[in-house]
């Protein structure tokens, strides 16, 4: 590919990534509808749909045995996530009321899920021993999501986690369904969602080959290319979700939507890959990667409860801490 129509297909793959991708979603939020979906099980669809340029571009690149962009992209768009979803919305919104219930329900997941990605990067447990992991408590999550009544009658626990956990769940399914509120799907919706995802591919794959064959020609490192300028780019359709549910108000579903991505990312674009494709060797930069987003993913959480929500300052500051991801790796590589 030339340097030119690298070009190309790195700024059009975007675009039609961004506009694509909104399609596939709503469509995709209408067939959860139709199959009578709970409203935190639609946020997981609408979340798995929105990450499909995240995944695709991965997955492209572990093809390619480009295993550093592949992990770089997940990764880093992670911690773009974090910042762009969570720090901007809230000082775009001037700020993100949360109730605790919910960041504590769904922040320790997030941070169980980086904590076992930093692990299996840093080969600390096994590729094999990840993956069962993230995908034991990513589905565990969505069971209780989507039938956590039924769950909590056939699964006894003591009185007050269960009134917690229903608790923390429908404040979270409330603002959830005023956020998404989707028609019923027919059977166009199944099929224009078909299409939508067939064009989401494409363009991933374009931008993958596109910024690949840039970084080459122009020297750029692939952790520079998979963690920053992929990540980025392919982040894109969350951003604006993010950034619109902030402004409405929806604090819950802006968390949900930050929290889940980075969930579905490690889970369907990183680990269910690599134990198929192979995983990217330890590295100095890939570590920084990984940490940077454990780091970003605790801090965010911790904001997030003591101050019952985000404040602008706070945005500010997740802000600023990507910012600082962004320098200390271009300085190290």
């Amino acid at each position: 590919m030339s340097v030119g129509l690298a070009f190309v297909a790195l700024g059009l793959g975007g675009l039609v990534s961004l506009g694509t991708s909104w399609v596939l979603v709503s469509r995709l939020e209408r067939v959860g509808a139709r199959f009578g979906l709970s409203e935190g099980l639609l946020g997981l669809v609408a979340a798995l749909a929105a990450d499909a340029p995240e995944i695709t571009a991965s997955v492209a690149s572990l093809l390619q045995h480009e295993r550093t962009i592949g992990a770089g992209v997940v990764l880093g768009s992670n911690v773009f996530n974090l910042a762009a979803l969570l720090g901007l919305g809230a000082v775009v919104a001037g700020g993100i009321a949360l109730h605790r219930k919910v960041v504590l329900f769904g922040g320790a997941v997030a941070v169980f899920m980086a904590t076992v990605c930093v692990l299996t990067v840093a080969e600390v447990v096994s590729l094999a021993l990840g993956l069962v992991l993230v995908l034991v408590v990513l589905a565990a999550y969505a069971i209780v999501l989507g039938a956590h009544r039924r769950v909590f009658a056939s699964v006894p626990l003591p009185p007050g986690w269960t009134a917690w956990l229903t608790t923390a769940i429908l404040e979270e399914e409330t603002e959830l369904e005023e956020a998404i509120r989707p028609q019923p799907g027919t059977r166009n919706d199944i099929i224009t969602a078909m299409g939508a995802l067939v064009v989401v591919v494409l363009a991933s794959i374009a931008m993958e080959q596109g910024a690949s064959t840039l970084g080459r020609h122009y020297g750029v490192s692939e952790i520079v290319i998979g963690g920053l300028v992929l990540a980025a780019v392919t982040s894109l359709p969350n951003v604006v979700a993010a950034v619109f549910l902030a402004r409405k108000g929806r604090g819950a579903a802006a968390l949900s939507t930050a929290l889940s991505s980075n969930n579905i990312n490690v889970a369907a674009g990183l680990l269910i890959p690599a134990a198929f494709l192979g995983l990217a060797k330890p590295s100095s930069s890939g570590l920084l990667v990984a940490g940077w987003y454990l780091g970003l993913t605790v801090l965010t959480i911790g904001l997030a409860y003591i101050g019952r929500g985000l404040s602008r300052s706070s945005g500010w500051l997740i802000m600023a801490a990507y910012v600082a991801f962004v320098v200390v790796l271009l300085a190290t590589t």
